[in-house]
Parts: C-alpha cells; sequence; structure tokens
C-alpha cells in the first residue's frame, strides 16, 4: 500500500461527520436534543448516568466495556496477557444480546480511530516532502500515524485460538447494519483490510474433501453448499465419488471450515446440464480417462471474509493439482448459473424486442399472440421456458438475450451477472449456453433453465482478462453468433 493509499484510508476513516470518539457537530446535536428519543451519541452516552429508552448497554456498563477493551491494548502488557485480556472480552461479549453487541462496535469503531491532530501534522508534512531526500522518511510518519489502535485492537483479539472464528462471525454479524449506521463503516474496513492480509494465499492450504474426509466436514459441505443443494448423503457421496473431486482453502486458525470449496466433475467432454452430473445412478468415469474437469459449484462460506478473494486462486490451484494427478486432463471448464438474467430480461425485453427485424418480429408476434410483439407478451410466453420446443421463436430470443446479457451487459465496466464477473475476471471466455441445463425450480426461477460453460483456456487467461480491462467480454463464436444484430 502506498502512501497515497493510506491518505486514502485515512480521511475514509476519520470522514466528515464521524469523527474518533463519537462527537458530532453542534447542527447534529441539535437535532438530537430536538428529537429527543433514541440513542445519544456515544460521547453522551459515556458521560451519563442513566440508559435512555432505546440504549443497550447502561452508561457505567458502556464505560466499563471501554475500559476492558482500551485494556487488551494497554502497550505495556505482553503479548500473552494482551491475549488474555481479549480471550476474556470474547466470552463476556458471546453472552451479550446484539443490541448490546451493536455498543461494543460502536465503541471499537468511535474510540480506538486514528489521532486526528497527529494524522493532519504527518499528512501536511508527507505533502511537503514529495520530491525531497525527506519523502521517505515523511512517508514513515504518515504511516505511523495511520496506523490505528483499532487495528491493535484487532490483532491482539487475534492472539487467542479462537479470536480469528470470533472476528470472522463479528464481521457477518455486523455486515447487516452498515446501511443503517454510518458510524459503523471504520470497524468494518479495518476488519476486510486485515482479513486480505490474514487470510492471503500464501498462509491458506489446499486440501481435498472427500467422503473417507470426518464426517463433520462433510457436514459443512452441506450446510454451505450455494449453488445446488445438496438434498441427502446419497447425494453428497456422489458428488466425493472416484469421478468427483472437491477441494477447499483453509486457514490454520479455521482448520476444520473450508473457507471456500469447489465441486468437480471429471468427464469426457464439457457438460450441457446439471442433472447428469448430480445423477446418483450415472455411470462413473474412470478419473484416468477423463479428458475434461468441469467447475460445477463453488461456494464461499464465510460472510465475514465478504471482500476477500479466493476463487481466483483456488481454480488456479485445483487446475495444477488436477493436472499433476490426471495428465489426460486438457480441457477445463464450468457449468455454471446465470442468476442475474431474468431480473435483467424483465427490466431490458422490451428493448429486445424492438432490436428484431421484421421477419423475426412478425414470428415471435404469431407465437406470443401479439403483433406487434410486446416486451410483455415475451416474458409472458417465456415463464413456460421448459415447454418450449427448439424452433421456438421465443426460446430462440431467449438464447439470444442470454448471449446479450452474459457478452454485452456491464456494470460500472463490469459484466452485471456476478458469476461471470467472477469467472470472466479470472481470464475464462463464455463459451455455449445450454437450453434447460438447470429444470430445477431454482433454475427456472433464476434463468429459465438456462446454463452457461466458462472455459478456462490456459494459454489466453491474460489475453482475456487484458480484453475485459478494455470493457470487452471474450466470447466464443458460438456465442458471437447468438448477439442480435445492431
Amino acid at each position: 500500500m502506498n502512501a497515497s493509499d493510506w491518505i486514502t484510508r485515512g480521511v475514509s476513516l476519520l470522514r466528515p461527520g464521524h469523527p474518533p470518539g463519537g462527537t458530532k457537530s453542534a447542527a447534529d446535536a441539535s437535532k438530537t436534543k430536538k428529537i429527543g428519543a433514541g440513542p445519544r451519541p456515544l460521547t453522551e452516552r459515556l458521560e451519563a448516568t442513566l440508559r435512555r429508552p432505546g440504549e443497550a448497554l447502561a452508561p457505567r456498563a458502556l464505560r466499563r466495556a471501554l475500559v476492558e477493551l482500551q485494556a487488551v491494548v494497554d502497550p505495556r502488557i505482553s503479548e500473552v496477557e494482551a491475549g488474555r485480556r481479549a480471550h476474556a472480552v470474547v466470552q463476556w461479549y458471546g453472552a451479550r444480546e446484539l443490541d448490546e453487541r451493536r455498543d461494543i462496535w460502536l465503541l471499537m469503531s468511535e474510540r480506538f480511530a486514528p489521532d486526528v491532530q497527529q494524522l493532519s501534522t504527518a499528512r501536511d508534512r508527507h505533502e511537503a516532502a514529495v520530491g525531497t531526500p525527506d519523502e521517505g522518511q515523511a512517508e514513515i510518519g504518515l504511516r505511523r500515524a495511520l496506523a490505528s489502535p483499532r487495528a491493535r485492537l484487532l490483532q491482539r483479539f487475534a492472539i487467542d485460538p479462537e479470536g480469528m472464528r470470533f472476528l470472522v462471525d463479528l464481521r457477518a454479524e455486523l455486515l447487516p447494519h452498515l446501511k443503517g449506521d454510518r458510524r459503523l463503516l471504520p470497524l468494518d474496513a479495518e476488519l476486510e483490510h486485515l482479513f486480505s492480509t490474514w487470510f492471503d494465499m500464501a498462509f491458506l492450504d489446499l486440501r481435498r474433501i472427500s467422503w473417507d474426509s470426518p464426517a463433520s466436514l462433510i457436514e459443512k459441505l452441506i450446510q454451505y453448499e450455494a449453488v445446488h443443494d445438496i438434498k441427502s448423503w446419497a447425494d453428497v457421496k456422489n458428488r466425493l465419488d472416484s469421478d468427483r473431486r472437491c477441494y477447499g482453502f483453509f486457514h490454520p486458525r479455521l482448520p476444520n471450515t473450508p473457507l471456500i470449496f469447489v465441486e468437480v466433475a471429471l468427464v469426457d467432454r464439457i457438460s450441457e446440464g446439471i442433472v447428469p452430473l448430480l445423477d446418483e445412478a450415472a455411470a462413473l468415469v474412470r478419473p484416468d480417462k477423463a479428458t475434461t474437469a468441469i467447475f460445477y459449484s463453488i461456494s464461499n462460506t464465510q460472510t465475514g471474509l465478504r471482500g476477500v478473494s479466493f476463487g481466483d486462486s483456488l481454480i488456479k490451484r485445483v487446475v495444477e493439482t488436477l493436472q499433476e494427478e490426471l495428465p489426460r486432463l486438457k480441457t477445463f471448464a464450468t457449468l455454471s448459473p446465470i442468476p442475474g438474467f431474468r431480473a435483467w430480461l424483465a427490466r431490458h425485453a422490451a428493448g429486445i424486442v424492438e432490436r428484431l427485424d421484421e421477419k423475426r418480429a412478425a414470428e415471435l408476434g404469431r407465437a406470443v399472440g401479439s403483433l406487434p410483439p410486446t416486451g410483455e407478451r415475451f416474458l409472458a410466453a417465456a415463464e413456460d421456458a421448459h415447454a418450449l420446443d427448439a424452433k421456438s421463436p421465443v426460446r430462440q430470443l431467449l438464447m439470444n438475450a442470454a448471449a446479450e446479457y452474459l457478452g454485452r451487459a456491464m456494470a460500472d465496466g463490469k459484466p452485471a451477472d456476478p458469476v461471470a464477473r467472477f469467472h470472466l475476471g479470472n481470464g475464462s471466455r463464455v463459451e455455449r449456453l445450454n437450453w434447460g441445463g438447470d429444470p430445477s425450480p431454482k433454475g427456472l426461477r433464476q434463468s429459465y433453465g438456462l446454463m452457461v460453460n466458462y472455459l478456462y483456456d490456459l494459454k489466453r487467461l491474460d489475453k482475456h482478462r487484458t480484453l475485459l480491462a478494455q470493457g470487452k467480454v471474450a466470447v466464443s463464436s458460438s456465442i458471437d453468433d447468438l448477439f442480435l444484430k445492431s
């Protein structure tokens, strides 16, 4: 992180209206007094004697909690003693209700911020020193000023063997409250920054999860599977059979919980649908004869690690591991859902229909009972997607629309679909659309049953990433043929 990044981080932590210590402007304080209801600013609560309705911890308990937190970061104590004190706070915190925990979050966020005056002075010195022999020393001073007591507090919680679990769970509980209380944003930013370091790839282990793994670990697969629900023990056993692989990233401080895991099918060609891959009665493929590895499910397990990316490295590591074990594997692709397609099409159906030429518009109009056809009629006809044959104008237009969505729809310069964003960001290309790929209620609800293959061409990953950085999505010729003509 360069000096500019640190300056930006310091400004975000000390944004106007949310200075450390929980103080507010005179206007904000006036508003609070006029309203006369709900919790007071944190500083006022710490100085009060009685609890007001809507406030969780009483002032005395709030002050005691602050003292305990400050004791954890006391610079005069050893790391061992700091860990012991942090453990005691964790035990106390675990017995608190949610509203009381929010008070602890506020204490961490507001009372352990960088010193405003020191930061301002260090920033001014750094700006004045840029381009001079003193620039390096000034940057060191700026970095030290930006090192908040909050970071030190969180680091000392991590000393305890259960401390990492505590911090990850704390952030998972914190995240839903950020929009409603912006005072918590600095604490969230600090946690995300620390997690990005603590959960760096250099500190993670890639482990295969098999049917011989501990039952408690297999139960976590069932619990955290986010793409295709695991319905039974027979189902999970099938996903861990000889022609299947499952790999996860593990952290030493969370040894029995995969942070993310990927399920892989070893087959002889790129798969068109999920049903055969999950069929418990399907014939096994000899792994040493397989030519294709299909990544059909990737699941993050820890909400508290949101913003920390593992998927890119996971796929690369799994590809390397599979190639070493099974040298006949030459093709690496996904069979992926298109979770945002239906919602996107609902907003763009009218525009899609208007782009049809006269002949196709007439064909669609006859199929949906409206001349000229409308987006509303098209969407209504698409509800029976599972019953549409290959020549149906509605089905054909759904395929066109899905290609447009995956290959051209962008949001903030990135692919609009979250799964596409992930795989295309890793350097894959949109390879093929599969009609009826997922006929489950979830698949129909998300994408009218459509699924997509993303191909990981190992020699072209960097080329595809460069293309994406230019706002263009790498697609195969079959996808290019589905694009609507302008």
